[in-house]
């Protein structure tokens, strides 16, 4: 069975919702790929209208910059991985296998086949991974969360806090350990692959020893208060 995620944009995020038109979710599935093969840096509106066979000004009456377009795509993961953290904990009674779980889909690409949003998981994954930092390492980063715009990335984290405070109500700081344990899942991998010396992983490029690092880290801590 295949599901949808679908983004509800405000103007802030995108001036039309890009899913409504065939131009709008190409724009969005050629963007992906094209950002993940370039690297936001180089990415720019006028190289994805050349792939795409359009003009940039069929762009921007979609995404007001090239900033919008990838916080749309985080949204998504984001959305989605909600979304599968929730169907995956839903026969769970144990909050301890909960929270191992949270862990291994953090660290791990988006399954394939269960939606139909033809997004390129293993590009989303490395982009988020790679690029997710740089939606709110912005200067404008109080305007953008004024309009909620970082709202499905904070929803993810007070859904991980409200386990670690079933796994222990004294531990005072939940919410810091959940947006720690998002970032650091994406920085270890990165480290991994690319600065390995920043890691105990340089000789064993394994998501499973990220794996491993990321659950002593949650439970060192959890178990301390």
């Amino acid at each position: 069975m295949q599901f949808q995620i679908r983004i509800q944009p405000s103007s802030t995020l995108a001036l039309r919702d890009p899913e409504d038109t065939p131009l709008g979710r190409n724009i969005v599935r050629q963007g992906l790929i094209l950002m993940h093969r370039l690297g936001y840096e180089q990415f720019t509106f006028k190289k994805l209208a050349d792939e795409i066979g359009t003009t940039e000004a069929s762009i921007y009456r979609y995404f007001v910059n090239k900033h919008r377009l990838l916080l749309y795509i985080l949204n998504w993961y984001w959305n989605f991985l909600e979304y599968m953290v929730v169907f995956s904990l839903q026969n769970m009674t144990n909050t301890e296998q909960k929270i191992h779980k949270v862990i291994e889909l953090l660290v791990r690409e988006l399954p394939d086949g269960m939606d139909n949003s033809g997004l390129d998981k293993r590009a989303l994954y490395e982009i988020v991974i790679a690029e997710s930092s740089k939606v709110y390492l912005t200067r404008e980063v109080e305007q953008i969360n004024q309009v909620q715009l970082f709202k499905p990335y904070k929803d993810l984290c007070a859904r991980i806090a409200e386990l670690f405070k079933e796994y222990n109500p004294a531990y005072p700081y939940p919410r810091s350990l959940a947006s720690t344990l998002l970032e650091m899942a994406h920085f270890q991998y990165f480290f991994m692959m690319h600065l390995p010396r920043l890691t105990d992983f340089e000789s064993d490029k394994k998501v499973e020893n990220i794996l491993a690092f990321l659950e002593n880290l949650v439970f060192s801590a959890l178990r301390k208060s």
